[in-house]
């Protein structure tokens, strides 16, 4: 159940010049609600007064007292959250939306997570979650460069990590699409990033007959499904990314 809460930043550290890792704690020293890999929670920025809306933001982290969230620079309010530091507090609303499904009780599955540039945010907590309910999992993670890259030594202390970049600078050279890893054997694939890389993944992972879920990127303001901000069209017809979603299994979209 989403909720109004004050978080106290426990560290800001800067990973490139346009990302940043935030380690929040509730102001109080209380635990933090329940959230489930996959959901976001929307954060108000302070210091930027024309920016009405909050900004969403997927869980990167969360251990029950602390929360984590990887911070892309996008525009104003996000470069001022970016400068905020240890001590400083932050307004949020949250959990939010449907997080990715993990199987419980039932045999391990071998998964792969496949992520490209901020749209790896939400998979370290998913692979955390999943081999803590005994699954195989493996990661597959893109960027430009190797500079790009991010928390690549975090990801690899939950499972093994296979890397793409467009230059060849790290890993397989190319697309986490053009990557073979990805046509390996797979129970199922869990995906975020840009929509045509999920697309694409999609695509694969039917051509494999392999199933497969991606966490949507949609614009969205409210996060409440009031704005009409982030409607995508399913084979059930319009819904909202923000309360629908953001996680979709690929059978229910129309791509």
């Amino acid at each position: 159940m989403p909720r109004l809460s004050d978080f106290t930043i426990k560290s800001a550290v800067s990973l490139t010049p346009d990302y940043g890792l935030i380690v929040l704690e509730a102001a109080d020293g209380g635990v933090i609600a329940e959230m489930r890999p996959g959901q976001f929670v929307q954060v108000k920025v302070p210091g930027v007064d024309d920016v009405m809306l909050r900004r969403p933001i997927s869980v990167h982290d969360y251990d029950g007292r602390t929360l984590s969230l990887l911070v892309r620079r996008a525009g104003r309010a996000t470069t001022r959250l970016l400068q905020m530091r240890q001590g400083e507090c932050l307004s949020i609303v949250g959990p939010l939306g449907n997080g990715f499904t993990i199987a419980d009780g039932e045999k391990p599955v071998k998964a792969l997570l496949v992520g490209g540039g901020v749209g790896v945010a939400p998979l370290l907590y998913l692979g955390r979650k999943l081999k803590e309910a005994g699954h195989a999992v493996e990661f597959l993670l893109g960027a430009r460069s190797k500079a790009d890259l991010l928390r690549i030594a975090d990801f690899e202390a939950i499972a093994p990590c296979h890397i793409s970049t467009d230059d060849g600078s790290c890993g397989t050279p190319g697309l986490v699409t053009q990557n073979p890893v990805i046509c390996g054997d797979y129970d199922i694939i869990y995906c975020c990033g840009p929509a045509p890389m999920m697309k694409a993944v999609a695509a694969i992972a039917r051509a494999n007959d392999v199933a497969c879920e991606v966490s949507l990127e949609n614009m969205m303001a409210c996060g409440i499904g009031a704005c009409l901000c982030c409607v995508e069209k399913t084979v059930k017809g319009n819904v909202c990314v923000c309360t629908e979603g953001p996680v979709f299994n690929i059978n229910q979209l129309t791509w």
